[in-house]
């Protein structure tokens, strides 16, 4: 479904409140909200609306009406799909000012019956700013845990990827070479 970048936004300022339970930490917590806070100032209001009325005929919003008379707009279920398939093409890993010396390794052992989401994973991770380190091994040396677990729930492949922290690693002169890290 091709949507207008104001439809997207709205989307994915709706999805804002899933990322904010989704986050373990309050400096993510603090990013997403001020991130959320500026581009929702950037929306024209009659833009606005005429998007809202578009994704309400679409499917992709819903309303609910409050006691105190207030109206609350929300995510249907297909418009979380569509918003997260916005989301996940976006995903990068954030450099971090300081580097804490440690290495992220994704690895994943996804079996055949699954191989679509084995592969988008992999290309996915790739455009995020991982490098292949085995077939089935990639490496980055910045925070990404909040990045990985939104990946693994979007594909549903939680069970077959592990996420690990390493001190050392062979080879490392290179990576931190790729990485700008030396």
């Amino acid at each position: 479904m091709k949507l207008k970048p104001i439809s997207q936004k709205i989307l994915l300022l709706l999805l804002t409140g899933l990322a904010l339970g989704l986050t373990r930490s309050p400096r993510q917590y603090f990013r997403i909200l001020k991130s959320a806070k500026s581009d929702w100032d950037r929306i024209n209001q009659k833009n606005l609306h005429r998007a809202i009325k578009k994704l309400y005929r679409s499917k992709l919003i819903d309303s609910k009406d409050n006691s105190d008379g207030s109206t609350t707009i929300v995510l249907t279920k297909f418009g979380k799909e569509v918003a997260l398939t916005y989301r996940i093409d976006e995903i990068k890993i954030p450099a971090m000012k300081k580097w804490d010396k440690k290495w992220r390794l994704v690895l994943f052992d996804i079996p055949e019956s699954r191989k679509k989401a084995r592969d988008a994973l992999s290309r996915t991770l790739k455009k995020a700013g991982f490098v292949q380190f085995q077939k089935s091994v990639f490496i980055n040396p910045f925070e990404c845990k909040n990045e990985i677990d939104f990946m693994l729930e979007f594909f549903n492949i939680k069970p077959y990827v592990r996420l690990i922290t390493a001190d050392k690693i062979d080879d490392e002169i290179k990576f931190k070479r790729h990485f700008h890290l030396s």
